[in-house]
């Protein structure tokens, strides 16, 4: 389905993002990500993707620098000739009650979790503007969506990806490239397994089907937004969430 098709990870060694690694490589793709300290997962994950019998590529990357975004997709040009597909699945949380929540707090998740979707977007979307061709997968949150207590930074962020989404879709259609977001629920990764237990018994009470999600069913679609037959969808954002927000 994505053969000879070059993807873009960001946040790919845990989680969300090494589900979604793994599932584009899975469909043919080559795969680069880019990880934040821990090398050990990444080359891990970059293990699983070569199994898969495509190529891999582990570029440690702070999103949120400008200047080392652009190393890095320069890396993975000079590796794969190109990038066919961005995933934006970077991310952090640094949760606290927007009364005592600090100005570092709060700029530290703007600027990992929107800066650094911009960054990407910035150094990569030339590159498929040129090809004519081009699938954006940014990966918001419901937290985006309805707001949520404690989470005034990581919320706004993912509402802001939404935007960013929407925007970069209305500018790049005319050189058939897509941009799409999926702003999942409660996912079953480190991020929510470091979650006070009574508070997330408490949070998946509230999701209608009474589970949380696995990072699978994130990149199932993820795999489907980057294929062909997803290339006259743009701009949606697409909630995985067990019914959680309607």
């Amino acid at each position: 389905m994505l053969k000879g098709k070059v993807a873009l990870v960001t946040g790919g060694s845990r989680g969300i993002g090494a589900a979604i690694a793994l599932r584009l490589a899975k469909a043919g793709a080559d795969v680069a990500i880019l990880y934040a300290g821990n090398s050990q997962a990444a080359q891990a994950t970059c293990a699983d993707i070569e199994a898969q019998g495509v190529r891999a590529l582990a570029v440690q990357c702070d999103v949120k620098d400008f200047e080392a975004v652009k190393a890095a997709v320069d890396q993975v040009v000079v590796r794969f000739g190109g990038v066919d597909i961005l995933v934006n699945n970077a991310g952090i949380t640094r949760d606290k009650l927007s009364m005592r929540m600090s100005e570092e707090e709060f700029d530290q998740v703007i600027a990992t979790n929107l800066k650094g979707a911009f960054n990407t977007i910035r150094h990569v979307s030339p590159l498929m503007m040129k090809k004519r061709f081009g699938r954006i997968i940014n990966i918001s949150s419901v937290s985006g969506l309805m707001g949520n207590p404690g989470q005034a930074n990581y919320a706004a962020a993912k509402a802001g990806m939404i935007g960013l989404t929407k925007t970069i879709a209305k500018e790049l259609a005319g050189r058939n490239v897509t941009c799409n977001a999926i702003a999942p629920g409660f996912i079953k990764t480190d991020m929510t397994g470091a979650m006070n237990e009574k508070v997330l018994e408490e949070a998946v009470k509230q999701i209608p089907m009474k589970r949380m999600g696995e990072p699978e069913e994130i990149a199932g679609l993820c795999a489907f937004l980057c294929s062909d037959e997803a290339g006259y969808i743009t701009g949606s954002v697409i909630q995985v969430d067990g019914g959680l927000y309607m």
